[in-house]
């Protein structure tokens, strides 16, 4: 019988738990951007078509911070229970960002309240302002943790020697290289994912033919017009991220492109399998297309794996996570631009139904694409925890019971998600578009006076 692998129980773990928490964080930071933008929109053009749908937005919000609030909490446990050692050390350096993180969510938590509970106590434009602080608290707890993750790639800010951490300086540590690419690409593609998923339930209302069409049709073309807005940003902002890695974490980018050889003019692989001799087959290949997003130009040079001690290379594998993250972000700007220009086209009334079928897809494609960029990050650092000084297998617990961890925490996001799940629908089937127009006396898109 194997011996127990404590190591490889607290990486599943902790990989589930980001999993299932990537979702609802996601939401999280991205939806209250879709919020403003639609009350915007509702006071300026005096459209309650947009009021409404900030109105209902912000109810399924607050579903998703609550189911957020609990998975976050569980990393928090999990990174002191399975990391102590990491904790021990990285701890110190970066404690500064994980402290201010709850000084955001409590801010936005504040003002989300009072912004639920506002909406016929002041005037539309006060009450937008509320939103502001909602936004900027949900942003700001993004940038916080995802400050430590850019640590964890790029540590700074102390000195470390014989396992004892000294010359500690937080706001070295939290503001190290990795962060002001990662940072930005989190949250730009957050709003991405976020205004894809509210672009899918408007386009599945739209193929079902239920509730309100001018409503869902608004839902639609502002989600859509935002998310490739973001998409665009995402995709620049990816470009610069690539750039970094190449000349910081080049053993990062080798491996998403299984490239082996240091050289120049170097293609970018898209798919292929990787045979045991390193030999590629049936991959797309982009002449020149690594060097240009590795160094801007054809004959940039690119730093291959077999530079990399084979104990310190991250697992080949994450090409497909980088691929398909990839794939999905230019797959969603493809059908964002095809919807608008079928907007614009004032004889093509209704939307296809294909077209609505694809925007459908392009919503869990998104978080898909959000969870394989993690992946992606996250194994691609490996075997490090913390770049250059501590190695995952040298920060895990070892205790022998992750595995009965793994399986109380698995249950327990089952739970949440089937109450995710009942809640939401639940809410939104009891009060429906078609009711709540009425009870705004709201008809043909204007209030009836």
């Amino acid at each position: 019988m194997p011996a127990y692998d404590s190591v490889f129980y607290s990486r599943l773990l902790t990989e589930t738990t980001l999993a299932f928490h990537i979702i609802f964080a996601t939401i999280g930071v991205g939806v209250p951007v879709m919020i403003m933008l639609a009350e915007l929109a509702g006071i300026k053009r005096k459209d309650p078509y947009f009021t409404l749908l900030a109105r209902r937005w912000a109810r399924g919000f607050v579903i998703t911070v609550a189911i957020g609030v609990v998975t976050g909490t569980a990393i928090g446990l999990q990174l002191s229970l399975l990391w102590p050692t990491f904790m021990e050390i990285a701890g110190q350096a970066i404690a500064l960002p994980l402290f201010l993180e709850t000084f955001a969510f409590f801010i936005e938590a504040i003002f989300l309240g009072i912004y639920l509970y506002t909406w016929e106590r002041l005037k539309p434009m006060h009450h937008l302002l509320l939103l502001v602080p909602v936004v900027i608290g949900s942003s700001a707890s993004a940038f916080f943790i995802t400050t430590v993750n850019a640590f964890m790639n790029t540590p700074q800010g102390f000195s470390l020697k014989d396992g004892v951490i000294t010359n500690v300086r937080p706001i070295l540590a939290m503001f190290n290289p990795s962060m002001p690419t990662k940072v930005a690409h989190v949250l730009s593609s957050a709003y991405m994912t976020s205004a894809f998923i509210l672009a899918a339930i408007a386009a599945y209302s739209l193929l079902r033919k239920k509730g309100d069409i001018l409503y869902a049709k608004k839902a639609l073309k502002l989600t859509i017009t935002a998310g490739l807005i973001f998409a665009i940003s995402t995709a620049l902002i990816g470009d610069l991220s690539a750039k970094f890695l190449a000349k910081n974490q080049p053993e990062k980018l080798a491996a998403a492109e299984w490239h082996f050889e240091t050289t120049a003019n170097a293609p970018l692989i898209l798919g292929g399998i990787l045979t045991d001799n390193n030999e590629i087959k049936y991959a797309l290949k982009i002449p020149y297309a690594l060097s240009i997003l590795a160094g801007g130009t054809p004959g940039s040079e690119v730093k291959g794996l077999n530079e990399i001690p084979p104990d310190l290379r991250p697992p080949l594998y994450v090409h497909y996570f980088f691929d398909a993250m990839v794939a999905i972000g230019m797959f969603a700007i493809v059908v964002a631009i095809l919807h608008l220009w079928y907007a614009r086209k004032k004889s093509v009334k209704p939307y296809p139904r294909w077209l609505l079928a694809i925007i459908a897809i392009c919503g869990p494609l998104s978080m898909l694409g959000i969870q394989c960029g993690w992946f992606y990050a996250e194994v691609g650092r490996q075997p490090w925890i913390l770049r250059g000084y501590l190695k995952v297998a040298d920060a895990a617990t070892t205790s022998q019971h992750v595995d009965t961890m793994l399986l109380l925490f698995c249950l327990l996001y089952l739970v949440l998600a089937l109450t995710a799940v009942k809640v939401l629908s639940k809410l939104f089937r009891k009060n429906n578009v078609a009711d709540e127009l009425i009870a705004l006396g709201i008809v043909g898109g204007r209030i009836k006076k």
